[in-house]
């Protein structure tokens, strides 16, 4: 998951608290399912604050084993422990002067969260092993994909180390919570993956842009971005089909009904403006010509099936190069602040995670 797009009231709402937030030095707790992008969040949090010139460090609390965790987050002296030949700078250290990552947060052993609730509180630690209290100027950003209030109440997470991670909270919501943006984001990772693999498709059939719509997409960004780019690998023609989504072919829709008919000609109609839209790169007046209707008739069919976002994320360039680029939505207006765009704007990444995003 290279990048973070929409246009849906949703996520543009997210758009406007992050840059919000970005210009506080307090915690921030992001929550929401699996595969929301809270690391690209997280990312653009960083980019957008008096920090962005620092290290932002991630790490992954469910991926380290529990006897190591504390090592790699704290950092441990010469000899602490079988193995520890020398001194070693912890995660939060190494995020000195930018910000630590706290991903799965609510997997830390308890003994972690009486450390971490230290660090929030003081801006002090021990290394495992140390008696030197050390102090650090890292802000921290957490991220989890379960229930903090339920863990308090099983006695798993402490509700003071909570409150103190939630200072400001940004909720992700789940793909199937922001309406077409699943098909705006499906027009982007094919963009991307086409530069990439260099296969002459041009877009999706009338079936696989039914399949992309009423996929209810439990895997959510991460599960649409593997799913389209598999499909252009998979592909044999210029359009992604159903079958190469992988998606459920299953006809929906009834074939001796006037609904259906009246559903057929919606389809056709959608297909041929999606077509349009990926061959001119959202190019109104060539799309226009080529479908042989008015400008007119094209914004209102366009606005119609939910299409005029998608026009904003085909006029971007994809990236080729490893340049910094830029959140989405969210423009700079000086150089240590920013707000947002008047409209939520959409098709220009975020800097790449250095993990996937949970």
């Amino acid at each position: 998951m290279d990048d973070m797009v929409g246009a849906s009231s949703a996520i543009c709402a997210v758009f406007d608290k992050i840059a919000k937030v970005a210009t506080t030095e307090m915690p921030v707790l992001l929550t929401g399912e699996t595969g929301t992008g809270k690391e690209l969040t997280a990312q653009a949090i960083h980019a957008r604050s008096v920090r962005k010139q620092g290290p932002f460090v991630p790490i992954n609390c469910a991926a380290i084993p529990e006897t190591l965790l504390e090592s790699e987050l704290f950092g441990h002296e010469r000899g602490a422990f079988t193995g520890a030949v020398q001194q070693k700078r912890g995660k939060l250290e190494a995020a000195g002067g930018g910000t630590l990552f706290l991903d799965e947060v609510g997997d830390l052993l308890p003994s972690l969260q009486v450390k971490l609730l230290r660090f929030l509180q003081g801006g002090t630690f021990e290394r495992v092993g140390g008696q030197e209290t050390l102090h650090v100027d890292t802000r921290v950003i957490a991220a989890t994909n379960v229930d903090l209030k339920a863990a308090i109440g099983q006695n798993r997470f402490r509700e003071d180390l909570y409150y103190r991670l939630g200072v400001l909270h940004i909720h992700l919501p789940p793909l199937r919570d922001r309406g077409g943006d699943a098909l705006l984001m499906a027009m982007v990772f094919l963009q991307q993956a086409v530069a990439t693999t260099h296969k002459a498709v041009r877009g999706f059939s009338a079936q696989a842009i039914d399949a992309l719509r009423m996929h209810s997409w439990p895997g959510n960004v991460r599960e649409l971005s593997n799913r389209v780019r598999r499909a252009v690998v998979m592909s044999e023609g210029e359009e992604i089909t159903g079958q190469d989504l992988d998606l459920d072919g299953e006809d929906r829709h009834a074939t001796d009904s006037l609904d259906s008919l009246r559903a057929a000609h919606q389809r056709i109609e959608t297909e041929l403006l999606v077509k349009a839209l990926t061959l001119h790169r959202g190019n109104m007046s060539r799309i226009a010509r080529d479908l042989q209707v008015s400008r007119s008739t094209l914004y209102r069919k366009l606005k119609q099936y939910g299409l005029e976002k998608i026009t904003l994320a085909l006029t971007q360039p994809i990236a080729t190069t490893k340049a910094r680029r830029k959140p989405v939505g969210i423009s700079d207006t000086g150089k240590n602040s920013s707000m947002m765009t008047k409209e939520c704007s959409v098709g220009t990444p975020l800097e790449s995670a250095s993990q996937v995003s949970s």
